[in-house]
């Protein structure tokens, strides 16, 4: 009788776990800075890899290879938006008397292994 009680409570935590889903979301942050004497920003794009000291993270055209350059942040956030990001939350934070806009966007993770595999593929 014991064992079948044991039995029984074996196969009904079994039941009951769970493993542990992936991410919904893949998350990117957008720090845009004001170009020197022009009233144009300039992008950084940061997915939360490691970066290199002296890397050049600006977001960059794919056809030309230069960075592209922005009217406004709200130009950059339309931008993000046609490549399929969503707007999460912004903040700014003033270094050295000039504001540096932060803005959080987040897409799909099953949007981004589609466009992963469409990029190997190719």
């Amino acid at each position: 009788m014991k064992k079948l009680l044991l039995l029984l409570v074996v196969v009904l935590v079994s039941l009951s776990l769970q493993a542990q889903t992936s991410a919904k979301f893949v998350y990117s942050e957008i720090v845009g800075t004001a170009k020197f004497m022009s009233t144009k920003v300039t992008i950084e794009v940061s997915f939360g890899q490691k970066v290199k000291t002296y890397a050049d993270n600006r977001l960059k055209d794919p056809a030309t290879g230069k960075p592209i350059v922005f009217n406004s942040m709200i130009d950059a956030l339309n931008y993000m938006g046609d490549q399929g990001w969503e707007f999460v939350q912004a903040f700014v934070i003033t270094e050295s008397n000039q504001n540096v806009y932060h803005y959080l966007l987040k897409k799909p993770s099953e949007e981004i292994m589609k466009e992963e595999q469409k990029e190997t593929t190719e």
